[in-house]
């Protein structure tokens, strides 16, 4: 279409958001807004970028940091790996580039963690190269206006789309280009109810003219959700309790919990305590349960997990029911530690 990129970019021009990353052109900056974007919403990711930016103002200044700090921060963010994935990128722009962002694609694309589409975010917005990007905005935006029912999540798909968006690119201004289709997608070409009405596309939209807005973009793929139990057990002694580090390659790597024991239904109470989990972690410590909490119920993306947790009072101490990576702490202190929304929802609660 010979006007897609005229049409768009003056709309932009008209209803873009105010947004601090798009006043800069700082690679980092624009790196770090990516990395928090990424399957989270504007207003729910500007405060952590606002953190993240404060705290650490230069890509070196976040490969010195601690981990243990960059996870804390990240708290509540959800998809830890971004959390990881940044930190060890940023060691790598350190260490690689002499705490330079790299201003080359194929390097960009190097780094931990970033894809294509990040890739040609950066290099267009902070150093206006010609990529195209192609994220779900892109996408939904193509689909309706060309018409095109190839799933989106299929290698066919992502290669049609991609061949289309760099066909579409505005050579010479790329980074207002993609910022504009992006946008566009964002807060007019809405997944749901869009006002085509008022639409400066809706004359050239297929989706609009076939009243198949709601049908487009296709995807091919359903999401299988997996049905997790948790039984989270919170031991406490004097003043003393008893968390976790989580090392295993499962969600939320490298966070801290409660001792876990993970049954595949949910059980009664009278069969938990006869569960060979329960005796082998309490053994023949002297304990009291004191409470049960009601069932918590925390959804993620491929996972829905349900959480309760199980108040113990030792009697003789927790070092006899302490091994690592687990670790005492006083209960005070709990909120120093980078836990999973779902713990954080329980501290909450039991502070009430």
């Amino acid at each position: 279409m010979k006007h897609f990129s005229g049409i768009l970019t003056r709309w932009y021009s008209q209803h873009r958001r105010d947004l601090p990353w798009r006043a800069t052109k700082d690679a980092y900056l624009i790196w770090l807004s990516e990395v928090i974007l990424q399957q989270t919403r504007v207003d729910q990711g500007m405060a952590y970028y606002l953190k993240f930016a404060n705290e650490f103002p230069t890509v070196s200044k976040l490969a010195k940091a601690d981990n243990e700090k960059v996870m804390k921060l990240w708290q509540g963010l959800g998809y830890y790996s971004r959390a990881r994935n940044l930190h060890t990128a940023a060691k790598m722009v350190h260490e690689n580039f002499k705490g330079r962002f790299p201003s080359e694609y194929d390097d960009i694309r190097s780094l931990k963690g970033v894809g294509e589409y990040t890739a040609a975010a950066i290099a267009s917005f902070a150093f206006n190269k010609p990529y195209a990007v192609v994220d779900g905005n892109v996408y939904r935006v193509l689909s309706r206006i060309f018409g095109i029912e190839t799933p989106i999540d299929s290698t066919q798909g992502k290669k049609e789309f991609q061949q289309l968006a760099n066909g579409l690119l505005d050579k010479k201004e790329p980074g207002t280009h993609n910022q504009a289709v992006m946008e566009f997608g964002a807060m007019q070409c809405r997944p749901v109810n869009p006002d085509c009405a008022v639409c400066p596309m809706n004359t050239h939209c297929y989706a609009f003219a076939k009243k198949k807005v709601q049908e487009l973009p296709v995807k091919a793929k359903k999401v299988k959700v997996r049905d997790r139990f948790f039984n989270y057990i919170v031991l406490k002694s004097s003043e003393h309790t008893v968390i976790n580090k989580r090392v295993e390659k499962d969600i939320w790597t490298n966070l801290y919990d409660f001792p876990l024991i993970e049954t595949p239904v949910e059980v009664n109470e009278e069969d938990f305590l006869a569960s060979g989990e329960w005796k082998k972690l309490i053994g023949k410590n002297s304990h009291v349960i004191r409470s049960v909490s009601a069932p918590y119920k925390h959804v993620l993306s491929h996972q829905k997990i349900y959480a309760r947790f199980w108040e113990v009072e030792c009697r003789q101490g927790l070092e006899k029911v302490v091994s690592a990576p687990a670790i005492i702490i006083k209960q005070k202190d709990i909120h120093k530690y980078a836990v999973p929304r779902l713990i954080e929802n329980y501290l909450e609660e039991k502070e009430k």
